[in-house]
């Protein structure tokens, strides 16, 4: 197991009124904190990663909600569908400018939801993100926050092996972080907080 994936969706719905909402979800391939319990009129999930929104895909049809969400497969930047709500999934961190995709989706949409990572996490430390997540906070902060909460959570793993696969995707900078601090450990935990806005 890693992180509470159910905690997080609860915070976020409690977070954000999405109900009977046209939703651009970016980073839809991920997560998936919007669960089929939340009535959206129409999600747009936006992606780059052909593989995620593959799965993803196949979730929707499982879930029998095809009919109501349209998978798009796409830069954010090049997405030009309006909608009532741009939501970006522990994903904003990740684009190469985050200003602009977040001026971008003012463009789109009246409100803006950001789920994402809080600088000085020591999850993101580990990763090897903590620039990346520097960078999208401080373009978060040249909006207004009509909204803004933290959430508290941790990564979790049996054992160190288990947190290696986990990081081995983000580089030798995680892999090496990892194996220094936490080689041989079980029952690891790493303190993830994050932070919830809406502009």
């Amino acid at each position: 197991m890693t992180v509470n994936s159910r905690d997080l969706a609860v915070t976020l719905a409690r977070f954000y009124e999405f109900k009977d909402k046209v939703v651009l979800y970016v980073g839809a391939g991920g997560s998936q904190l919007l669960t089929p319990d939340v009535r959206i009129k129409r999600m747009i999930a936006i992606d780059q990663n052909g593989e995620t929104l593959r799965k993803l895909k196949t979730n929707i049809v499982a879930q029998g909600i095809q009919d109501s969400v349209e998978v798009v497969a796409s830069d954010f930047q090049d997405v030009v569908i309006l909608g009532d709500v741009v939501y970006f999934e522990f994903c904003l961190h990740e684009i190469t400018d985050p200003y602009a995709a977040l001026t971008h989706a003012r463009a789109l949409a009246p409100d803006i939801v950001i789920f994402d990572h809080l600088p000085g996490s020591e999850w993101s430390f580990y990763a090897a993100e903590e620039e990346k997540v520097r960078r999208s906070n401080e373009a978060m902060e040249r909006f207004v926050a009509r909204r803004h909460e933290v959430f508290r959570t941790e990564q979790r793993f049996a054992d160190y092996e288990q947190l290696h696969a986990k990081l081995a995707s983000q580089g030798t900078v995680a892999v090496e972080r990892a194996r220094r601090h936490f080689a041989g450990s079980i029952d690891i935990a790493i303190p993830m907080p994050c932070q919830l806005a809406l502009l």
